[in-house]
């Protein structure tokens, strides 16, 4: 044997007695048991991020706006002229019909486009980029499908729309703006834009306005769709599909970018008024590394409200970009504001209240987030989505891709009802002349009185 192997050899029969005595050692004296509070690292896992003090729900009175029989639902409700701000609707949701539009859900292209209503027709796009207009009676009048000649439909997905003045206006992630004849779905022209528009435009006084690559601000003219003006903001790579739709009053255009930028503008002449960051998220969680806006800036009263991804809703100041007060809440949508509170579905999966002249929070209820695993082969559990909420009916209702429409109490975030829905709903509801329409997975426009 060399000297070397010598050497490693009696290595091994040091350790060896050493592991040896120390297993004596234990075995020759009592455990020592800490005193203290046990608990399961997996529990303590998952309430990491957790915020002390979360108030208990309470039940306070609402002065709700009274309910109209709108005859339109023609584009994003975060602009004030655009929202119905509580839809005529009954007590109960009854299925009227329901119409395949196109392809459903797909495992890497999803159905997620919000439908709009205008002129006695619903306007909707399937997961492989097909507009298609239906009508109250849920016959099929006209499809358009938006994918250019040398492309294949499934190369891209999302977008958006609006509708006015008898045309619809579409953004798609091709990369385009399209405007169709409402009544025909007729090509009237295109604007191509730098990146993908996987979000809603906004139409206000001819113009049209949207955000592209989560990262450039657009304002079109409706007419021939020529550039107005652009402006460039931030991009960022940790993003969520679908940029927010523009909100628009009187005189500004408020923006969202990637980077978790809010950015005001004059809407006629494109020059910028403030900027505001929603900075922060939750402690511990990894979603906190994705400040994309995801709760669409939306304007009430002189107050700008928006959510990021991470766990961070804010109000703000219209006229200046000063923030007003902060939430320690994510929104997964744009929030509804009603009365003296604003509505929304948070990153935890619950349906909050917050007061909107304070932040704080009066009450909370969780919504389906996932299902648990039945078989421990599956790589993942499967995860639900919560579309809304929106006021319609003097009551909230939230749909879900687990596959019911849920109805709660402003007031005390009871749930007052549930409606089945198969496939699960994969957009936000409308509500126009007393019928809720929605889109499920399956690909199928849905109408419920």
């Amino acid at each position: 044997m060399t000297d070397h192997g010598g050497r490693a050899l009696r290595k091994l029969t040091i350790m060896a007695g050493l592991l040896g005595a120390t297993l004596l050692a234990a075995c020759g004296s009592n455990e020592v048991v800490l005193p203290g509070e046990r608990l399961g690292i997996r529990e303590v896992l998952q309430n990491r991020g957790t915020e002390e003090g979360t108030p208990a729900n309470t039940q306070r009175a609402i002065n709700l706006p009274a309910q109209v029989a709108n005859a339109a639902w023609a584009q994003s409700g975060v602009s004030p002229f655009a929202r119905t701000e509580n839809a005529a609707l009954g007590a109960s949701l009854t299925p009227l019909w329901s119409v395949n539009i196109g392809q459903g859900d797909q495992r890497r292209h999803k159905l997620n486009t919000n439908q709009v209503a205008l002129g006695g027709r619903i306007f909707t796009m399937d997961s492989a980029n097909l507009v298609t207009a239906v009508s109250t009676d849920g016959q099929v009048l006209w499809t358009h499908n938006l994918t250019p000649l040398r492309d294949a439909s499934n190369q891209a997905q999302g977008g958006g729309f609006a509708a006015a003045d008898g045309r619809l206006y579409v953004a798609s992630g091709f990369g385009t703006l399209s405007a169709l004849d409402a009544a025909t779905g007729a090509e009237i022209w295109v604007q191509r834009l730098d990146s993908a528009a996987t979000g809603a435009p906004t139409y206000r006084d001819g113009l049209i306005y949207l955000t592209s690559g989560d990262s450039l601000a657009w304002a079109v003219e409706a007419q021939d769709g020529r550039i107005r003006w652009q402006i460039e903001g931030v991009g960022d790579i940790n993003n969520v599909a679908g940029a927010p739709a523009p909100a628009v009053d009187d005189q500004r255009v408020v923006f969202a970018y990637g980077d978790g930028t809010v950015q005001a503008a004059f809407r006629q002449g494109g020059l910028q008024l403030w900027n505001a960051n929603i900075a922060g998220g939750r402690d511990g969680s990894a979603i906190a590394l994705i400040d994309d806006v995801t709760g669409d800036p939306l304007i009430s009263g002189d107050t700008v409200f928006a959510g990021n991804f991470s766990g961070r809703t804010v109000a703000l100041d219209k006229a200046s970009g000063e923030r007003l007060w902060t939430a320690k809440q994510g929104a997964l949508g744009p929030m509804w504001p009603a009365g003296d509170s604003v509505f929304f579905v948070s990153d935890r999966n619950q349906l909050v209240r917050l007061d909107a002249r304070d932040g704080t929070q009066i009450w909370a209820v969780d919504l389906p987030g996932y299902l648990a695993r039945s078989n421990p082969q599956k790589k993942r559990d499967r995860t639900f989505a919560n579309l809304g909420p929106i006021l319609a009916g003097g009551r909230l209702i939230v749909a879900s891709t687990d596959g019911q429409i849920r109805s709660f109490d402003p007031t005390s975030g009871a749930l007052v009802g549930t409606t089945a829905i198969d496939g699960g709903a994969t957009t936000r509801p409308i509500v126009v002349n007393g019928v809720l329409y929605v889109v499920s997975g399956k690909g199928q426009l849905h109408a419920f009185r």
